[in-house]
């Protein structure tokens, strides 16, 4: 995976900066990143593996799509590249409905947005660079695999599904966006 320039922020999500991949993460300064929860149109979250070669949470479960916001970009921008570059998806419609804080280490600080949309997984072309494979759990299934603690989750996307299953976790909540659409039947896709 090829270095990036990233804006770096501030505690209020000013841009204070640029700085390459890199170094933020080496210098532990805060940065953006989107995630994307997928649904098919019966309900199942589209969940990624992470390749045994990423730097962070190597072949663990993952968001449809977890992704950094580059330099300049803003987080639909950063949300559609991501869904292009590690799913192959164009055209998803999506919706903002959290935006969040979270450190995965004590040097990889980010403010973050999550994002969903309806997939169909005819049209899903995962990067093997990235991602290892990818299947469709229900939000039960991916309860109970967390309850069972046997199964490896990147940590951001074990405490979103902590958040959206209403337990407790470990974000900082800056904002909850569309929040009179927030709810499971949303979710699954059968409005």
């Amino acid at each position: 995976m090829s270095d990036e320039w990233l804006d770096v922020i501030d505690e209020a999500n000013h841009v204070i900066g640029q700085a390459l991949r890199s170094e933020v993460h080496q210098r532990g300064w805060r940065h953006r990143g989107v995630d994307v929860f997928l649904f098919t149109r019966e309900g199942k979250l589209l969940v990624q593996t992470r390749t045994a070669t990423r730097a962070t949470f190597p072949s663990a479960l993952d968001c449809s799509v977890a992704e950094h916001v580059r330099a300049g970009e803003d987080f639909l921008q950063a949300a559609l590249r991501g869904m292009q570059e590690e799913i192959g998806i164009e055209g998803v419609a999506l919706e903002p409905i959290l935006d969040f804080s979270h450190s995965n280490s004590p040097t990889d600080h980010e403010t973050a947005r999550l994002f969903r949309g309806i997939v169909d997984p005819a049209r899903v072309h995962f990067d093997p660079v990235e991602v290892a494979g990818v299947n469709y759990y229900t939000l039960a299934e991916l309860d109970a695999l967390i309850a069972e603690g046997k199964t490896k989750f990147s940590g951001w996307f074990e405490q979103l599904l902590l958040w959206y299953l209403g337990k407790p976790h470990d974000l900082n909540i800056e904002g909850l966006l569309n929040r009179e659409r927030f709810s499971f039947v949303w979710f699954c896709g059968k409005r």
